[in-house]
């Protein structure tokens, strides 16, 4: 919850007596946000720019890349409202109904591309350490069909979020529910946490970690295309491992660990209270700033990319050849 401090004297409960200083979050949020939105969606409109107008043949992981891509864009599109929230000092003038929307969106989107990312590990797992039976499992159609799966799934599984997101009498917007829906609010975040995040970090681990000993067995790697395949795959585990243990697992322990001591209510003192409520908000940026990690996948494992690139690269040095005249007769 946003601002559980602010309304503190009017509750009975122990974290609501608890006054924290939070004026940090009130540059770090909009600051970091700011950075997210304008790096993140330049990045992402690049991104989408070429695979849907210079992919010629859409894999499956084109497929996983290009709805990442989306999810990316949608939750970056959430936080100017976000930006003008906190930079306003938790004022929300935007009205209850846009309240859910953005919470639901911003949610909907994180764990979206949570998804999308093990899909694109699970897939390049495949690839290495099946690749025979690999041609006939994963194909467009079938990544068509697991994309549009997963969409449904987390629509489905977020939508209880646009009941639990509430706003108070002075128009705060909060990040959880109220106070008396909490305790609900606790156990549905926890089975959305562990269907949407342990357990798709589990496969990314345990795909990364069979590809790494794929790839290290003697004669993997031999001849030209099979070592630019290896330099793909190598890339790919650093990206998404980079995007999970740096963008998504502090955030969702520090959430664990501030939600589970807001449960405990007066066991927990308002010092540690204070500093996990602190932990938490410093780690939501890093959630953010997977948005702009993704677009990296694309950018440098993406042969496509870099084959326009060098292709628009000779054309314009075809053209200036040809524009410029000749010095001899």
């Amino acid at each position: 919850m946003e601002a559980n401090n602010a309304s503190g004297s009017a509750n009975d409960s122990h974290q609501y007596l608890c006054h924290f200083n939070e004026s940090f979050k009130y540059i770090l949020l909009p600051v970091s946000y700011t950075l997210v939105f304008v790096v993140g969606l330049a990045l992402n409109i690049t991104a989408m720019y070429f695979i849907l107008f210079r992919t010629r043949r859409w894999k499956p992981n084109t497929i996983y890349m290009i709805n990442l891509n989306v999810c990316d864009t949608l939750y970056i599109l959430t936080l100017p409202f976000l930006i003008y929230y906190y930079a306003d000092g938790n004022d929300w003038p935007f009205g209850e109904p846009m309240c859910k929307l953005i919470r639901f969106l911003f949610y909907t989107n994180l764990y979206g591309s949570v998804l999308f990312l093990s899909c694109i590990s699970l897939h390049r797992f495949l690839g290495v350490c099946h690749p025979m039976r690999s041609l006939s499992w994963m194909n467009a159609r079938r990544a068509r069909l697991i994309s549009v799966c997963i969409w449904v799934t987390v629509l489905i599984f977020q939508s209880p979020v646009l009941y639990f997101s509430r706003m108070n009498g002075i128009r705060v917007c909060y990040d959880t529910t109220s106070k008396a829906l909490f305790n609900d609010f606790l156990v549905y975040s926890s089975v959305v946490m562990v269907l949407f995040f342990v357990l798709p970090f589990g496969v990314v681990l345990v795909c990364n970690g069979l590809m790494v000993k794929k790839l290290q067995e003697p004669g993997v790697g031999d001849g030209p295309t099979s070592q630019r395949s290896k330099q793909k795959s190598v890339k790919m585990i650093i990206i998404v491992l980079l995007a999970f243990v740096l963008c998504f697992l502090p955030f969702h322990v520090n959430r664990s660990i501030y939600y589970t001591f807001r449960y405990l209510d007066k066991q927990v003192s308002c010092e540690m209270l204070e500093f996990a409520s602190m932990a938490y908000k410093i780690t939501r940026p890093l959630a953010s700033a997977n948005s702009c990690i993704d677009p990296i996948l694309y950018f440098m494992a993406g042969q496509d990319f870099r084959n326009s690139i060098k292709r628009r690269s000779k054309s314009n040095k075809r053209s200036e050849n040809i524009k410029s005249p000749s010095t001899t007769l």
